[in-house]
């Protein structure tokens, strides 16, 4: 059976940029219950400043806290040494880090050129790899920008070799707004790899501002691509990209792969159900389509077991 390796970001990427700051013991719940589903790869804080984003605010607290699981991977997002040292003190051992392929995004997101960051970079991954510590390369934009529009893919290659040289294990390449279709991933992928970017060095991470997070994926599984960033239920998306709401689901992406006969390793009605409980700790709808068929369909069932028997004398009327 073929595989897939979904990357599960709702607890960094997800809760950023939401009003709500959840409580550190409800987020340990949250990554319990994604680990119990069968998640092996968890994005579970940042470890920027505190007062930028103060959604994640209790990053060392949480990587402290977090459960001891066998073949579970927690990674943290760093944007500097200073965030790496405070990462490596908290006890993380995997982190990721992040830069855009467009100058004027870049510029917004971390007040740096493209060329800055990359030097700042290189020397941040290279000591993570020194101390032996996983580490994914986030590059956004690499579909669009939301302020120079299209981002050709001659400007991602060099940049997404530098970091691989620099000792990053993946690249992951972001539809940071959801502008990515199916052709222009298929384009990107291809592309990488002719330029001697091996595939299982390639992860992509696609928003759903358009409806086109799952189309983008399953394009990109066609190239050969089989690491996947997902958000639960679909929370999140870039607080710095205009319009960005939402990335791709993870469960949407789980039922996607398990019909066409690919392996995840996660059980989709535990993932699920940790959808559930983020949604009610945020107290707001989250958009994942297999989530709210989950949530609709649990209703279903509930109705159906308080509903009267058929000797009761009631009858229950169904639409077809």
């Amino acid at each position: 059976m073929d595989q897939v390796q979904i990357f599960d970001v709702s607890l960094r990427d997800g809760l950023q940029n939401e009003p709500v700051v959840l409580p550190t013991a409800t987020k340990l719940e949250i990554a319990r219950r994604l680990v119990s589903a069968g998640y092996r790869d968890i994005e579970v804080t940042s470890f920027v400043r505190p007062r930028l984003v103060p959604q994640l605010a209790d990053a060392a607290d949480l990587v402290r806290m977090l459960p001891k699981a066998e073949g579970v991977r927690f990674w943290a997002l760093v944007p500097n040494q200073i965030g790496l040292d405070r990462a490596i003190d908290a006890g993380i051992q995997n982190v990721c880090t992040f830069m855009s392929a467009s100058e004027t995004h870049n510029q917004k997101n971390v007040n740096r050129t493209v060329r800055e960051s990359l030097a700042g970079l290189e020397r941040v991954i290279g000591s993570a790899s020194s101390q032996e510590m996983g580490v994914r390369a986030y590059i956004s934009t690499v579909f669009g920008c939301p302020f120079e529009g299209d981002v050709p893919v001659s400007q991602t290659v060099p940049i997404a070799r530098a970091l691989l040289d620099a000792g990053a294990d993946v690249v992951v390449l972001g539809d940071t707004t959801g502008m990515g279709t199916p052709m222009q991933v298929k384009n990107v992928v291809r592309t990488l790899v002719d330029e001697g970017i091996p595939l299982d060095r390639i992860g992509l991470h696609f928003h759903d501002t358009r409806g086109t997070a799952l189309v983008n994926a399953f394009a990109a599984f066609q190239e050969g691509a089989r690491m996947f960033d997902g958000s639960t239920s679909g929370v999140g998306g870039c607080p710095y990209a205009p319009g960005a709401t939402g990335n791709g689901s993870s469960e949407d992406l789980i039922y996607m792969f398990h019909a066409m006969g690919v392996d995840t390793g996660i059980d989709l009605d535990i993932a699920c159900d940790a959808g559930r409980m983020l949604e009610e700790a945020l107290g707001r709808e989250l958009p994942g389509r297999f989530h709210r068929y989950w949530l609709a369909q649990r209703e279903r069932d509930r109705s159906d077991e308080d509903a009267p028997s058929a000797g009761s004398g009631e009858t229950k009327f169904r639409t077809a």
